[in-house]
């Protein structure tokens, strides 16, 4: 899943992005609502959270030509003021919900949840191969019925490789998407990763489902 995040504040954008990482989300960040605007129309996100005040084009502008553009994506707003006026605007503007800064990220999470279980256009709750299952609304995942013991960061990756069933994904390619960061060609870090991760998918199970792809990557698949 891909979240478009449209906040001036750099500490609060990061805040943001890190916390969606963590819990299986791509983050784009826009400093002011004018690169907002052209991202949210120039590419396909499941969800933008949006701040109302903005440099350039505040937060009220931005919904009201997504909306006229027929951007149905959920948008959760933002604001340092929690005036009832305000928010009953932002909801008559298109806006799916609204939280009050400063915010829990465990808040921001749940309503976030509540957003992708209701529409519009509803997003897949779960992802299958074979008899693994992965719950992502509630972030667990199961393999023949039997819940796995897995870090957010273990959870992170078996989404991208979920995600990407039958596609060989390269080093690089998870360390950007997990991490977020680009790969050091002398760490074994994505090696480690995909060991634990493997140790808890397949380790109790007879049949594999990640296998290596010498001198490329990982790929996460039926055979």
């Amino acid at each position: 899943m891909r979240a478009l995040i449209i906040e001036d504040e750099i500490k609060t954008g990061t805040y943001l992005r890190n916390g969606l990482r963590e819990n299986g989300w791509d983050s784009d960040v826009a400093l002011d609502g004018e690169q907002g605007l052209r991202l949210a129309l120039a590419r396909e996100y499941d969800l933008v959270i949006l701040d109302v005040m903005l440099p350039l084009r505040d937060g009220w502008s931005v919904i009201r030509e997504m909306r006229k553009e027929s951007r149905l994506t959920p948008v959760l707003f933002l604001t340092a003021r929690d005036a009832v006026g305000e928010r009953v605007k932002g909801l008559d503007l298109g806006a799916d919900d609204y939280l009050v800064k400063p915010f829990a990220f465990s808040e921001l999470l749940a309503r976030v949840r509540s957003m992708m279980r209701r529409g519009p256009e509803r997003q897949p709750a779960s992802l299958r191969i074979a008899d693994l299952e992965i719950d992502l609304i509630n972030h667990r995942a199961t393999r023949a019925g039997v819940r796995l013991d897995l870090t957010s960061k273990e959870f992170a990756l078996l989404v991208v490789f979920a995600r990407s069933s039958g596609e060989v994904l390269s080093r690089k390619l998870i360390a950007e998407r997990v991490w977020g960061m680009s790969l050091d060609a002398d760490t074994n870090l994505i090696d480690v990763a995909v060991r634990r991760l493997r140790c808890k998918v397949e380790g109790p199970f007879s049949k594999p489902l990640i296998y290596s792809v010498y001198g490329i990557g990982y790929v996460l698949e039926e055979r």
